[in-house]
């Protein structure tokens, strides 16, 4: 079978966004172009369904960006109920721990 044969690009692709996706198939192997389409179909649907976060860093901003010093130290001494209220707000503990480290800056604190 040509491999052109079955392979169709979205209807909504321009010609040079086809033309990309020729070059780019045809200079790699197909389990890794398979491998790639699983990742982005699965992003996609994750971002579609609202389940992905994106814009992270923007959120943990966001977080830190107008707390005081003297706020930054009562969140950083009451620390597991601002990780309960972050876990609600639905973020993750990496983000959480990001959190924690800028808020620790604020705060002028040593980190411990």
């Amino acid at each position: 079978m040509a491999p052109d044969d079955d392979i169709r690009p979205p209807a909504d692709a321009t010609k040079p966004q086809v033309d990309e996706i020729r070059r780019l198939m045809a200079q790699m192997p197909a389990d890794s172009v398979l491998s790639g389409l699983r990742f982005a179909h699965s992003r996609w649907a994750a971002k579609d369904a609202g389940q992905l976060k994106v814009g992270r860093k923007s959120l943990i901003r966001e977080e830190v960006h107008s707390v005081s010093s003297e706020q930054a130290r009562w969140r950083l001494a009451n620390w597991k109920t601002m990780i309960a209220e972050y876990r609600r707000k639905g973020y993750s503990y990496p983000s959480i721990s990001r959190i924690k480290k800028l808020l620790v800056e604020k705060a002028g604190e040593p980190a411990k």
